[in-house]
């Protein structure tokens, strides 16, 4: 996984930088929210009728007391899947944070809901960024620097906010929960009975969708005979499923998963191994997006990859070149300007150009349609890292096309 997504061990840092960028936006600019009286909910967790909107206004109440308020999930069932909130004493609505616990196994997962004095941790947050920032700088001020150094050093790029990577970098891994809501005396958990589902697995996603009258939720190109209750999701291809009870099938252009849906959760047992074999998939998908558009890598072999390049309206690739590698490109569709060595021209649709080993290269799209070229590659190496950029219209240096 790259270094510059955002992940959960880095949610501290992640609402750091919000919470600054938002401290420069004009007041006209702020969200505004009104609030219900607290008081009136009594001792009971916010209800399923207008449940979000409720709860929203009236953890924006506190939050304007400086209080600094996680949403708790009234739990329904032991689910091993989510983490949990255990509440302090207090009148409610909201309670002091006494604990937070990371996924626990059945057992111990029973006990929380037989108890009431747990809930589902939502990972939802309502507080002024200012005490936020306050509270980060109290218990963990090595992230709260990082933060101001990256964000200091960012970069817009229209839309935009391009974070430095070196100084994202030096910052350590921790979630909001441990850096600052369970040490923080101004936490508090506000129980939400809403029909809340965070769709973190496929069985809650199968359990989020509408079924057929067999039970089954099939997305794509799927055919099913004798199939009950299963989630059966194509995308690139016709997927056939046949005597299959309470099922996951997914198809991806990456890799294919069947699991019973009780045992879903068990996938990151084998994202682990993934990635510890070294295997492709688990830091690169077939189709990768980039700023410019998205490449396809449909065929590869020794010495040759086949790809398809997806370029928007006025999308514009690196000026570019690389040592190991030639390469051939085919337009099926729109126009492309073409940069190879000292030459610019256009190609069209059934046209097309050879870029050798060495040379100099970009591509732009000039149209207002989207632009699709086959690439085919040819060398003797042809990893991402062998590129040398020289100019980029989206401030990226190193490895991405």
């Amino acid at each position: 996984m790259s270094a510059m997504q955002f992940v959960p061990a880095l949610a501290a840092f992640a609402v750091s930088f919000l919470c600054l960028w938002l401290l420069l936006l004009p007041r006209g600019r702020q969200l505004m929210l009104d609030r219900p009286n607290a008081r009136s909910l009594h001792q009971q967790p916010v209800p399923r009728s207008g449940g979000i909107a409720l709860a929203a206004g009236v953890a924006a109440g506190l939050a304007q007391n400086g209080k600094l308020v996680t949403f708790g999930i009234v739990a329904h069932a032991p689910e091993t899947g989510y983490g949990y909130i255990r509440r302090g004493e207090g009148l409610g609505p909201a309670y002091p944070v006494a604990q937070f616990i990371e996924k626990p196994p059945l057992d111990l997962a029973m006990q929380f809901v037989a108890s009431g004095d747990y809930f589902w941790n939502s990972g939802m947050f309502v507080f002024k960024a200012d005490r936020y920032l306050a509270e980060l700088g109290a218990f963990a001020p090595d992230i709260l620097d990082a933060s101001r150094a990256a964000f200091l050093a960012a970069k817009t790029d229209l839309d935009f906010v391009r974070i430095d990577r070196a100084e994202f970098e030096k910052c350590r891994g921790e979630s909001i929960d441990y850096a600052v809501m369970e040490k923080t005396r101004d936490a508090l958990v506000l129980p939400l009975d809403a029909g809340w589902s965070d769709v973190g697995s496929w069985s809650s996603l199968f359990d989020a969708l509408p079924a057929d009258e067999e039970g089954n939720v099939l997305q794509g190109d799927v055919m099913v005979h004798d199939t009950h209750d299963c989630y059966v999701h194509s995308t690139s291809r016709l997927v056939a499923a046949v005597g299959m009870d309470d099922h996951i099938i997914v198809e991806t252009k990456d890799a294919i998963l069947v699991a019973p849906k009780g045992r879903v959760q068990d996938v990151k047992d084998l994202v682990a191994r993934i990635k510890k074999s070294g295997r492709s998939e688990s830091s690169l998908h077939r189709e990768v997006f980039r700023p410019w558009g998205s490449y396809d890598s449909i065929d590869n072999g020794e010495r040759f990859q086949v790809k398809r390049l997806s370029v928007k309206p006025g999308g514009v690739l690196s000026l570019q070149m690389h040592h190991h590698r030639a390469e051939h490109w085919i337009v099926v569709q729109g126009t492309a300007r073409i940069t190879c060595n000292d030459k610019t021209f256009l190609l069209s649709e059934n046209e097309s150009t050879y870029i050798p080993i060495g040379a100099t290269h970009r591509i732009e799209n000039p149209g207002k349609l989207p632009l699709h070229i086959v690439e085919v590659q040819s060398g003797s190496y042809l990893g991402e890292d062998d590129i040398v950029r020289f100019e980029d219209n989206y401030g990226r240096q190193g490895t991405n096309t």
